[in-house]
């Protein structure tokens, strides 16, 4: 099964504050964020974009919200209690001007990034990270029980965990970074991959347990704009 053919997007233009996170040129993202909105215009995919919030500076990273996958979405739950407020946003968008079904986690000790969710088409890969522990591992599996869900440890977050449907076994791979900010997808069964140690434990770990044969794409993760390039 391919990846799931996408129909929209949710953006959130940057904001002033975002300067505050490391090392970011503000003027060369919000130049990378227009080229990307364009481009997805351009694939024929409805663009919703939302304002920036200068007292979130995170809120352009609108996927550590939310997971979404077969018309539903799992809530996530952010181990920042600043980023409370972007629930709020995200949630009313997906369900108001989306009208997508939202799945809440029940389980208050849960953390959960989206950015730590990785979804190959066929599967579901979950950092547990800084970020996202094994209770929010969990309700990513119970979330969406049709695909597998694979732990991986990033660094010092998370612990051993056993989870209905999991293939492997977590290993550490990196520090205070989220998994996607390791590795993402570039296109059907193409996964990219960063040229960095932590990206290489990662892709060990998927050459053991993905079910098919991928074709990997070697780069540095270096753009400022790409998803977690402040962590």
């Amino acid at each position: 099964m391919p990846l799931h053919r996408y129909t929209h997007a949710v953006l959130c233009r940057i904001p002033l504050s975002l300067r505050t996170r490391g090392e970011v040129t503000l003027d060369e993202a919000r130049t990378q964020h227009l080229a990307l909105a364009q481009l997805l215009r351009e694939l024929d995919i409805d663009v919703v974009e939302m304002p920036p919030d200068e007292n979130s500076p995170l809120c352009v990273f609108v996927e550590d919200i939310a997971v979404v996958c077969n018309g539903i979405a799992l809530i996530a739950r952010p181990n920042e209690p600043s980023r409370l407020k972007e629930i709020e946003t995200i949630r009313a968008v997906l369900k108001k001007e989306l009208e997508i079904p939202l799945i809440e986690i029940a389980d208050k000790n849960a953390r959960l990034d989206g950015g730590d969710v990785l979804f190959t088409g066929r599967e579901f890969f979950v950092g547990l990270s800084h970020y996202t522990n094994e209770a929010g591992a969990r309700a990513v599996a119970a979330a969406f029980p049709e695909y597998p869900c694979v732990p991986i440890k990033v660094g010092d977050g998370g612990e051993e965990m056993i989870v209905e449907s999991l293939t492997s076994a977590p290993i550490q791979v990196a520090e205070s970074k989220r998994l996607k900010g390791l590795v993402t997808m570039a296109g059907p069964d193409i996964i990219c991959v960063g040229a960095g140690k932590e990206s290489q434990e990662v892709l060990k770990v998927f050459t053991c347990n993905l079910n098919i044969i991928i074709f990997y794409i070697y780069i540095y993760i270096y753009i400022h704009i790409v998803y977690n390039a402040e962590n």
